[in-house]
This record gives C-alpha cells, sequence and structure tokens, in this order.
C-alpha cells in the first residue's frame, strides 16, 4: 500500500531545528538502529519516559519523518504551549482515563501512515518504576500492517545538569517477539515492549542531581 508523504509543519520543523545544536551537539547524541524506522507506513514507537526533552531527543533523532507523539493534556493548560503542540501535531490525552478521543486520532494518523510515538508510562519517571498503560498496544492492534519498534533514551535527565554535557542516546530496535502476535493482548504487546525498552535503559531521576532507581513498595 501506498502513502502520501505527509506535509510536515513549520512549527515541528522549526522546534527540531532550533534544537538539533543542543541535542547533537551539546548532547553528544549516538543514534542506534536508525536504519531500522521505515521511512513511511503506520509506526509505533514505544519509548521510555525519564525527561520532558525525550519526545525533542527522539525528534533530532529520527528526522526522516514527523513524530506525533501522544502527551499528556495537562501540557495544553498553558496557551502558549498547547499553540506550539498544536502545531507541531502532537495529540492530548487523558493519562489512565482510557481517552478514546486520542486514541481515535492516533488511529486516524496510522491510518493515513503515519508516526505516533507513545510513552507507556503516561508521564516522568522520575526514577520509579512505573506501570505500563495499554494505549500502544490497542493503536498497534488497530491497524494492520502497523509497524511497531521500541526506543531507548538515556541521557536526556542530564541535559539540565550544567555545566556537564550529556551524552545522549537513542536506540531503536525490533522487539524481540516480534510484532504482534496473534491473540496478544494490547496490555502484553506494551508490557513486553516495554520491558526490553527498560532492560537497557533504568528509570532515571531528574534533578542536578542523579539518584538510583526506586522501585514501588
Amino acid at each position: 500500500m501506498e502513502f502520501v508523504a505527509e506535509r510536515v509543519p513549520w512549527v515541528y520543523q522549526t522546534v527540531m531545528i532550533v534544537a538539533t545544536p543542543i541535542v547533537r551537539w551539546w548532547g553528544r547524541l549516538r543514534v542506534e538502529g536508525a536504519e531500522l524506522f521505515p521511512s513511511d507506513g503506520p509506526t509505533i514507537l514505544m519509548v521510555n519516559h525519564d525527561s520532558q526533552w525525550d519526545p525533542v531527543v527522539v525528534g533530532v533523532a529520527l528526522r526522516r519523518r514527523q513524530l506525533r507523539a501522544l502527551a499528556k493534556s495537562s501540557l495544553w493548560k498553558s496557551k502558549p504551549v498547547a499553540w506550539v503542540l498544536d502545531h507541531m501535531g502532537q495529540i492530548p490525552i487523558e493519562r489512565g482515563r482510557g481517552d478514546t478521543t486520542a486514541l481515535t486520532a492516533a488511529i486516524e494518523h496510522l491510518g493515513r501512515g503515519e508516526c505516533i510515538g507513545v510513552f507507556p508510562e503516561g508521564t516522568v519517571s522520575r526514577g520509579k518504576v512505573l506501570r505500563y498503560l495499554s494505549g500502544a498496544g490497542r493503536l498497534a492492534l488497530a491497524v494492520p500492517g502497523t509497524r511497531v519498534l521500541g526506543v531507548r533514551v538515556t541521557g536526556a535527565v542530564d541535559i539540565a545538569r550544567f555545566p556537564k554535557r550529556p551524552r545522549l542516546r537513542v536506540e531503536v530496535f525490533e522487539p524481540a517477539g516480534g510484532q504482534a502476535a496473534p491473540g496478544e493482548s494490547a496490555v502484553a504487546l506494551t508490557k513486553r515492549v516495554m520491558a526490553e525498552v527498560r532492560a537497557g535503559a533504568p528509570p532515571a531521576a531528574l534533578g542536578r542531581r542523579p539518584r538510583a532507581a526506586e522501585t514501588p513498595v
């Protein structure tokens, strides 16, 4: 099936251009597995989330396509931020409420062969192990032929630790268990991929000083 090349919004392009020196030069970005990222077709990236910089870092690392991220709706409370996010093509979602409006919008974008970035932990980890939400798996199962890739981002929490220079790393990989298996549930798919993501990217805490990851009591 052929897909019409999407027109990348100028606001998205501008944000990526501005962020590129910070991410690539200051952050000493290293990208692995970029060749696995398809140039077109419905694609879901399941990404760990330790820093607010994660969507931008992934966007800079994988510049060949626009990344539409499912982002928590609270970010839209600020009108200037909401304007930027809307014009970047990002999708607001109510965390933990089965937001059918957001999921429907994401499914429509996938149906047009676009790329959706999902952070199944729902929020920044702050060094804690969080439960994975099932939205990413639901999207993958809703659109036949969707390519699911895991993405590990490490080093992003160090961007704020000036004058220490971070070492950013983005790893793209095919899930070891393959794409969605027959009969596999949305929750099982999400947990399987994210377990692989977190195996190489343990939760990292924000703040000026790094702290060890915490597990729920």
